[in-house]
């Protein structure tokens, strides 16, 4: 029986939450499967994952093939690079306690990636609001600007009509 990990959907029409779990490949997407591994929730910015990296590594370890969203998943948060160490502790290239210590500086070092780059998603979006309405305000303010000239115009014009009809007219009573 070959198994795979891979996402099971959940959720309303257009709104898709998914179960990250292992499953035979010939189960259907959303029906019988062996464990549940973790969620994936894509609607969130950043997405949210929360997986359980043991398990992962363990179903990995007896053979699991992730789907292709499901290596991402996993690569992001590091089951895959812990699965590449923990076969070279397997080799003997170095020990256990070596590469749990390159894990935690990797985890480190990419839980301060997402950080900014959360950070720098946030800013950017509140940003382009600011312009946004920046620009609507501008564009608004121009063509409040415009009309106010042609009714500027318009008056003007009508006065001098109405002061050209009352100029002749006086001159003829006079």
């Amino acid at each position: 029986m070959s198994v795979k990990i891979r996402l099971q959907r959940h959720g309303s029409k257009k709104r898709p939450f998914y179960f990250i779990v292992v499953a035979s490949t010939t189960a259907p997407r959303d029906g019988k499967f062996i464990e549940k591994l973790g969620t994936y929730n894509p609607l969130t910015v950043p997405a949210t994952v929360r997986i359980s990296r043991e398990r992962s590594l363990h179903w990995l370890d007896k053979g699991a093939q992730p789907t292709n969203t499901c290596r991402r998943i996993l690569s992001f948060k590091g089951v895959l690079f812990l699965k590449h160490l923990m076969r070279g502790v397997g080799l003997g290239l170095f020990d256990e306690q070596t590469a749990m210590e390159k894990f935690e500086k990797w985890n480190g070092e990419h839980e301060v990636l997402v950080a900014t780059r959360e950070e720098t998603h946030r800013k950017h979006k509140s940003d382009k609001r600011h312009e946004t309405m920046k620009e609507s305000v501008r564009k608004i303010e121009e063509k409040n600007t415009a009309r106010a000239a042609q009714i500027a115009e318009a008056e003007a014009d009508a006065a001098d009509d109405t002061t050209t009809e009352e100029a002749p007219q006086e001159t003829t009573e006079a």
